[in-house]
């Protein structure tokens, strides 16, 4: 199965034909905010068509206002009122709630950013794959929870997938699809997070404050804290093995605490190429929103002769326990990853609200993983049965921990 499709014979750079109509759901996270950046400095190169947030109405209005998209949409609808007012009398469509997020995957655009964070983004950006789009997929739970059926679809329909995970956009520059047989292994890069070099003893009173403050990238606090107890790469590991013709056994990790190889895929005649840049995600957005040709981009330039050293050492599964939860995840199949991802979404959410420690999350995922039974997912109506199953059980779960607030 193909990630991508071949460019079209007739397809030029955006910058030299017509506007690109895109379409950035999430386009108040930390990943929509990027891609608009990129946007407003490639004036007429891009139209926006849609954009959507969750619930952070001011920034949206401010967006709206800067970009003029046809449609502007709040997922959660006690945001209706003041986006409607925001917006009064520019035009604008405004629409809340879940179903208009997918309403406006739906759109006629030529490209979509997938940057919803968590299981909630996945049915908007299977809406946006089922008529054909370009993808830019930063929403690495999609295909974690149903990657077969993602993967499917966009076989089915002809759509294309483009990574935005640093780590994924790096494989993807360098992997030679036409030719996939002669790779050996895929290496994900990984930081290791804030806590790579602190005491195991130390971690249980790990507060959230320290869980998101990253050393090398800016993103949301999710996503941060996802990166300190690692499950972050676990999860990435699940989705180069759908993203990626490779076997999971030739999907390691290694940690690099510089971040400037984003990832690494090595070939049967021992050769390994590498993609480096600084840990800016504007350069693999921008690899997305151009392709298949490049745009400028703002990222800070390597400067390889005060660089330094380049180091790398192999991952702690006993330090960080979620690396082995997701290769079993991954192994074991069926729900079990999306088991996964649940239970880890609301731990988090939990440890980020102060109900459970740091160590408590990945005790959490793993006891929901045993009291789920492992069964096959055909459709995306089971999709949604297991993640809401396992979210209750996570729940009790967390529930049943010593209150910390």
């Amino acid at each position: 199965m193909a990630l991508i499709q071949e460019p079209r014979p007739n397809e030029a750079p955006a910058a030299l034909g017509e506007p690109r109509r895109i379409t950035v759901l999430g386009s108040t996270g930390s990943v929509g905010q990027s891609t608009l950046d990129l946007v407003a400095r490639a004036p007429g190169q891009f139209e926006v068509a849609a954009l959507t947030a969750h619930s952070s109405v001011e920034r949206l209005a401010e967006q709206a206002l800067r970009f003029r998209p046809a449609l502007a949409v709040i997922a959660d609808p006690a945001g209706y009122k003041a986006l409607k007012q925001r917006l009064a009398g520019t035009g604008i469509e405004v629409a809340a709630g879940a179903e208009a997020v997918t309403e406006a995957a739906r759109r006629p655009a030529e490209w979509v950013m997938a940057a919803i964070v968590g299981a909630a983004g996945l049915e908007p950006t299977l809406a946006a794959i089922e008529r054909g789009a370009v993808v830019g997929l930063a929403n690495k739970e999609t295909l974690v929870c149903a990657g077969d059926i993602v993967m499917a679809a966009v076989k089915r329909t002809g759509a294309t997938l483009l990574p935005v995970d640093s780590e994924h956009s790096a494989i993807f520059q360098v992997f030679e699809f036409a030719r996939a047989h002669a790779v050996a292994r895929i290496i994900l890069t990984a930081s290791g997070g804030p806590f790579r070099d602190v005491h195991p003893s130390q971690l249980g009173m790990v507060t959230p404050e320290q869980a998101v403050a990253h050393p090398n990238w800016s993103m949301g606090a999710k996503i941060s804290v996802d990166s300190a107890t690692m499950m972050n790469k676990g999860l990435e590991v699940i989705e180069a093995a759908h993203l990626f013709p490779v076997p999971e056994d030739r999907i390691e990790i290694v940690v690099h605490p510089q971040s400037v190889i984003h990832s690494m895929v090595e070939y049967i005649d021992g050769s390994v190429l590498a993609q480096l840049g600084t840990p800016d995600m504007r350069t693999p957005i921008s690899y997305a929103l151009a392709w298949p040709t490049r745009m400028e981009a703002p990222s800070k330039r390597l400067d390889f002769a005060t660089l330094g050293a380049l180091t790398f050492e192999p991952p702690d599964y006993e330090r960080f326990p979620a690396l082995r939860l997701a290769r079993q995840a991954l192994q074991t199949g069926g729900n079990a990853p999306t088991i996964l991802n649940a239970a880890n979404e609301a731990a988090v959410a939990a440890f980020l609200a102060r109900r459970i420690r740091f160590l408590d999350i990945v005790r959490v995922v793993e006891e929901t993983l045993d009291a789920i039974a492992n069964t096959s997912l055909a459709t995306l109506a089971e999709v949604r049965d297991v993640d809401a199953a396992a979210r209750e059980e996570a729940g009790r779960r967390i529930d049943s921990l010593p209150r910390l607030v």
